[in-house]
């Protein structure tokens, strides 16, 4: 179990974005301990059942057992909690209920088979957690939290693999990239797992939410992962979602102005020192023209354009698939989801990227702003070189939580000083307290 300090809910004194306490007191609405549970599920759900070979071999069907059976347990667990069905509409939930909508529509006529239709099913759990789980979301920095928790759950067995086989977590077969080696994890999986804790972290520390320590227990192992990884895609990601997200902070933080001229000067430093080193770990011993098709992605992204398609297929899609085209994986959002929902899929997800920036960007300065910015800063570059936006994974989850920063908060009991509180229990005596004083006014008169 990881407290670090990010873990924890909410306290009634968080300093705001510039690190300063809030004079009045308030007490939001905190969650139930399950909801953590069940957004860890979720997560669970999305982690896949293809990966590298792990050092206990395990079978598909069971790995996809335990993903299916998190769902399942996430969607009763969350309908126990919200028996009443309380949500909080927003425009992300409705938007990922019409692609939902329209990937039934584009899965009813099979033309990738009957699996596209147990896909929607999954989709529609998973969209009705989601929903259910909505009734939490109230601008504050709960969701957050549980993101860092539950993704620094991953990558524990990912470390203990690292350690307990370093050969079977770094194989030749990847390249010598970290893969889970307890559970099957791909190097992009887990780049873009400890990128997103990373950038949450850091934000949380600049907006003075966690202590120094907290952070460096989350920070220093989730980045060697990290390295280890060699994932270009969620290392930028990380860096360009970071800088816009200190950006936003900068006019009212003095920690994030001096956070972003350090890390601007120890960029200047590495880039000049370590330029040959930074040069090798990015190329991962590739050639330019390997580098240049994006490690052949764009001979997959060629083809899938070029394909014949008749106008039902480029409006509505093939229905949801396994994210790949001829064989060989699409390893691109935009494209993934205009093949499998088409057109009219491809609209929606923009829309979804669209209204959450244009959210985002409307709101005042402050720290769940800035984490929301990370996230869909960070989903949007992912997106070029990485599937996900389209169907179940953890890139709608980082942009539901963005959705959940950037709700309107809900109403919170101020909760009175300790004076008031002595004012107001004298207050509040029994009438026959009152009476008895009276009857001995000798007690008064000590």
């Amino acid at each position: 179990m990881v407290d670090v300090g990010l873990m924890r809910g909410g306290s009634p004194q968080e300093p705001d974005a510039t690190g300063a306490r809030s004079g009045t007191e308030l007490r939001p609405a905190d969650p139930p301990k399950l909801v953590g549970t069940a957004w860890g599920l979720l997560i669970l759900n999305t982690l896949g059942s293809a990966g590298a070979r792990t050092i206990v071999p395990l079978p598909r069907s069971f790995i996809q057992l335990v993903t299916m059976g998190a769902l399942v347990t996430a969607f009763v667990l969350a309908l126990t909690l919200n028996l009443r069905l309380r949500i909080r509409p927003s425009a992300y939930m409705f938007l990922l209920t019409l692609l939902l909508v329209a990937s039934v529509i584009s899965s009813a006529r099979l033309e990738s088979g009957y699996g596209s239709l147990f896909r929607c099913f999954r989709l529609l759990l998973f969209v009705s957690t989601l929903w259910l789980l909505s009734r939490w979301w109230d601008g504050s920095l709960t969701f957050v939290r549980l993101h860092i928790r539950m993704y620094f759950l991953v990558l524990v067995p990912v470390a203990a693999g690292l350690a307990v086989s370093p050969g079977a977590a770094m194989p030749g077969l990847y390249g010598g990239r970290l893969v889970g080696a307890l559970w099957p994890l791909t190097p992009p999986q887990i780049g873009q797992y400890a990128a997103v804790i990373i950038g949450l972290t850091v934000l949380l520390a600049v907006g003075r939410r966690t202590t120094k320590t907290g952070a460096a227990v989350v920070i220093v192992p989730s980045f060697v992962l990290l390295a280890l990884t060699h994932t270009r895609t969620a290392t930028l990601g990380m860096l360009v979602g970071l800088a816009l997200a200190i950006s936003s902070l900068i006019l009212t933080s003095a920690a994030a102005r001096r956070f972003f001229t350090w890390v601007v000067l120890g960029s200047l430093v590495a880039a000049i020192g370590f330029s040959s080193a930074l040069q090798t770990w990015f190329l991962r011993g590739q050639s330019q023209e390997n580098f240049a098709s994006l490690t052949g992605r764009a001979k997959v992204w060629n083809a899938l354009l070029s394909a014949p398609r008749t106008v039902s297929q480029d409006v509505f899609g093939v229905g949801l698939g396994d994210k790949s085209y001829g064989g060989l994986p699409i390893d691109d959002s935009w494209l993934a989801v205009f093949h499998e929902q088409g057109l009219l899929g491809v609209t929606l997800v923009a829309a979804i990227v669209v209204v959450l920036g244009g959210i985002a960007l409307l709101r005042p300065p402050s720290l769940p702003r800035a984490c929301a910015i990370f996230l869909i800063s960070y989903c949007v570059i992912a997106s070029y070189t990485e599937v996900g936006l389209g169907d179940a994974s953890p890139y709608l989850l980082h942009l539901a939580v963005a959705a959940s920063l950037l709700a309107a908060p809900t109403e919170a009991v101020p909760l009175p000083a300790p004076q008031d509180r002595r004012r107001r229990l004298t207050l509040s005596r029994p009438r026959e307290a009152r009476r008895t004083a009276a009857q001995r006014p000798e007690l008064e008169v000590a």
